[in-house]
């Protein structure tokens, strides 16, 4: 099993249904259409087995303004293993992938993790942001109480904040903002 990397254009229509269906049975049906599109329009993570797509995770980018200053992140995406390739490694080839994007293209990495994935991400140097969570919204800054504790960063290889604390304020857009 290898882990192809393509950009969401380089992706047939099959494919764009293929990763649909790897979603929705990954995530018991629990996967709305805002969230597909949240995961489009980056680099894409796939790994197949004798030719089925049985995992995958997108890297897209976003802004996240920190003490006034627009970081370039990617934001990681629809990360899944299908049900029954589960607890094979799988998930941690789909990031590797994923980090080596990152770091070759973001001053930050960052993702929202639920809590059966958070230990997926811990294990591989993700860290909680302990400061606040926003979103520049329509309306102007929002904070994001519900988003703290859940919201992972991860500094490519050399890379760090000068000042890591504060609020982490990022982009605008529809369905769940992270």
């Amino acid at each position: 099993m290898d882990v192809t990397l393509k950009h969401t254009a380089q992706l047939a229509d099959g494919e764009l249904r293929e990763l649909r269906e790897l979603l929705d049975g990954a995530f018991g049906g629990d996967f709305a259409d805002e969230d597909f599109e949240h995961a489009l329009g980056g680099m894409h993570a796939l790994v197949r087995e004798d030719g089925e797509l049985i995992a995958h995770g997108s890297v897209v980018q976003r802004r996240v303004l920190h003490r006034g200053r627009a970081l370039r992140t990617g934001y990681v995406e629809a990360v899944a293993v299908r049900p029954d390739r589960r607890r094979r490694g799988l998930g941690g080839q789909v990031m590797a992938a994923l980090e080596g994007v990152i770091g070759r293209a973001y001053v930050l990495g960052a993702l929202s993790a639920s809590a059966d994935g958070a230990r997926l991400y811990e294990g591989r140097g993700w860290a909680v942001w302990g400061g606040r969570i926003g979103a520049l919204s329509p309306e102007g800054p929002l904070r994001l109480a519900g988003e703290e504790g859940s919201t992972y960063v991860w500094f490519p290889p050399g890379g760090a904040l000068e000042d890591p604390a504060g609020r982490l304020d990022f982009d605008w857009r529809d369905g769940d903002v992270l």
